[in-house]
This record gives structure tokens, sequence and C-alpha cells, in this order.
């Protein structure tokens, strides 16, 4: 099993930015690059009509791939590249198309403003039904937005990269220990890999029942907060100890753990957050924090499947 990381290809100019992002990626794996071409077949009679005929089909499915990977080739002379093209619907394909992957780049429209991304439905679909990391990258992501500005405020691919973020949650509970440690594992290698700094947010919200309670017992809400405190640095004392090279800033916030993440995302390069694998027929359901996240960072963000 030839290990890869896998980018997909509709033409978009989102999709190429993820080509792009997988290209760097790949090189800092020291992988190869698959790049996915999905195209959907054309009903015969639209194919026959003028407005859609051959020519534009023929188009996009072949020449549009193959500039997009003879470009990266160019850009990447070290990098491995292969492209290959797939009938079928995107959110069925890619999926098995990335079984075997490190991880699936998808781009996303990159929304107005500061905003983030515009997942549509195959979005949706293929983070939803794959179990290896996926990465979504907007539109006009570029090299240097994941770096810091050089010393006159430029912004330059040649400097430190700006720090990998991650969201997790420390419930007391088996499940939540996992949940954090596949999040904690992808994270810490990205931010190795990229000598960059580490910021881990725990966000805790304290059940409803209970708020008036903290609310009038001082000692009682800072007892709490500080056994919150505590959990966290216990989670990420053997992660610090595999990865002594890595700067980790612990943040413990009260409140939604959303919109902690966003605003960490402001000074991030990628955002990873975390996603229960459901294997039943409501299995497209990809949590409230990890889907207000995906519409909000303004940087990358990767989705890591955990049991």
């Amino acid at each position: 099993m030839v290990r890869t990381v896998v980018a997909g290809l509709d033409g978009s100019h989102e999709s190429r930015a993820a080509a792009e992002w997988a290209a760097r990626e790949a090189t800092l794996r020291g992988l190869p690059l698959k790049i996915v071409h999905v195209w959907e077949p054309m009903p015969e009679f639209l194919a026959q009509a003028h407005l859609l005929g051959t020519e534009t089909e023929a188009h996009w499915r072949e020449r549009i791939p193959r500039e997009v990977t003879d470009g990266i080739r160019l850009r990447h002379p070290g990098l491995a590249v292969t492209m290959e093209q797939i009938p079928g619907r995107a959110g069925e394909v890619l999926p098995e198309a990335a079984e075997d992957a490190d991880v699936l780049v998808l781009g996303s429209r990159a929304l107005s403003g500061v905003g983030g991304f515009l997942v549509g439905s195959v979005g949706h679909a293929v983070v939803a039904h794959t179990e290896v990391p996926v990465v979504l990258v907007r539109a006009g992501e570029q090299a240097d937005d994941e770096h810091e500005r050089d010393p006159v405020g430029h912004p330059s691919a040649a400097t430190r990269f700006r720090s990998v973020v991650a969201g997790i949650d420390i419930k007391d509970s088996a499940d939540s220990a996992d949940s954090a440690d596949a999040v904690l594992a992808f994270a810490f290698e990205e931010a190795d890999r990229r000598a960059a700094d580490l910021e881990v947010v725990h966000s805790w919200s304290p059940p409803p029942y209970s708020v008036y309670a903290l609310a009038a017992d001082p000692e009682r809400r800072d007892g709490t907060a500080r056994q919150q405190a505590a959990r966290l640095t216990d989670v990420l004392s053997p992660w610090r100890r595999k990865f002594p090279a890595v700067e980790v800033i612990a943040h413990f916030r009260v409140g939604s753990a959303a919109d902690h993440l966003g605003a960490a995302a402001l000074r991030a390069s990628l955002v990873v957050v975390g996603r229960r694998i459901r294997r039943h027929a409501l299995g497209t359901h990809i949590g409230p924090v990890t889907h207000a996240v995906l519409h909000h960072a303004p940087v990358p963000v990767a989705v890591v499947a955990h049991d």
C-alpha cells in the first residue's frame, strides 16, 4: 500500500486551491500526491445540445485536470504527482478513492469579508463519510497565508508558520479521551512538521441547571474551572513528552467552543477538529461545533474522524 495525499478536483477555483494546499502538505509529509478528478457523466441529450457540446465536456473532463496537474508538477518539481479520473458522484467517489490515503483535501467556496467556508452538500457528504482526515481549503488560499508576515509586514512564505489550533472536548469519559487523542495526534504531527506552535482550545459550558448555582457560589465555580484546567493539563502531558519540540499553548475557556475556536483561527494556519464516526443511516451528522468551525474559520480546517 502506497501512502498518499489525495486532492479532489472539479476545476473550480476552490478545488485548485485545495490541490495546491495538498501539494504543499504532501511535500511536508514526504508523500506522493494523487489528484482525483471526479466527473458526473452528462446525459446524452445535453451532450448533443449546441450549448453543451462534446468540446465543452471534453474541456472539463480532460484539459482542466491535465493543466492543474502539469502546473503542480512545475511548481513542485520534487513532488511525485499522479492524476486519476473517475466518473460518478463526488460525495460517493471521493471517500472510496481516499480510503487508504493519509489525508483527503477538498475545496470550499469562501464567504465574503472575513467569513469562512460555504460548505456545500458534497463537502458535507465527504466529511461525514470519510474516515481519513479531511482538510477543507477555501478559494483564494495562498502559501503565504499560512505564514507570519515578514519584518516589514508583507506576506511571505519564507517566514515561520502560523500556529496550528486544535479544538478538543475532554469530558470525564473514555469516549471523550479517545476523541481528544485522535485530534491531538493529528494536530501535534501537523505542528511538528511545520515547526509551528500548537494552540489547544478546550471550552467548557456548565449544564443549564447549574448556571445560577455556580453564579451564586464563586468558590464552587472557580473550583470547577480549576478541575477542567487540570484535566486539560493531564490530557496534554503525554503528547508534550512525545513531541518535545512543539511549543504548546493551552487555552481553557468557558462558553461556546465554536466561538473560541473561531477567535483562535484568526491567528492560525490550520484548525483541527474532530467528528464522531457514525455508520448508520443517520451518519451525515458531523457535530454542531465542527459544523460551525467549517462555516466560519477563515483558514483550512482539518476534520479528524474518531470512534
